[in-house]
């Protein structure tokens, strides 16, 4: 049974009360922390629903990899690279491949 809410679902509502309610009412010194609590509890929340997806397509892409092929593991590394930025910082993973 999954109880609601998801642990997905408070770590937004933490980033949002961070964000939009404490940001505003801190000391300037204060500030740059709570951003930075609030990035957390997003990247938290972003490993957990996007999470066990990535790990196990990072398996099969590195497994499907043939022996001794550059290409092809250059590609899945970059493909795992993109995985992991789609969890840490969203939009970075869409940089154009030289």
């Amino acid at each position: 049974m999954q109880y609601r809410p998801s642990a997905a679902e408070l770590l937004a509502a933490l980033a949002e009360l961070l964000e939009d309610t404490l940001l505003p009412a801190l000391d300037p010194a204060l500030r740059h922390q709570a951003r930075v609590g609030a990035n957390i509890a997003r990247i938290v929340q972003r490993e957990l629903e996007l999470g066990d997806d990535g790990a196990q397509q990072e398996r099969d892409l590195l497994a499907a990899v043939p022996d001794g092929d550059d290409a092809a593991l250059r590609q899945a590394l970059v493909e795992v690279a993109r995985a992991d930025l789609r969890i840490a910082k969203p939009g970075y993973d869409a940089w154009e491949d030289a």
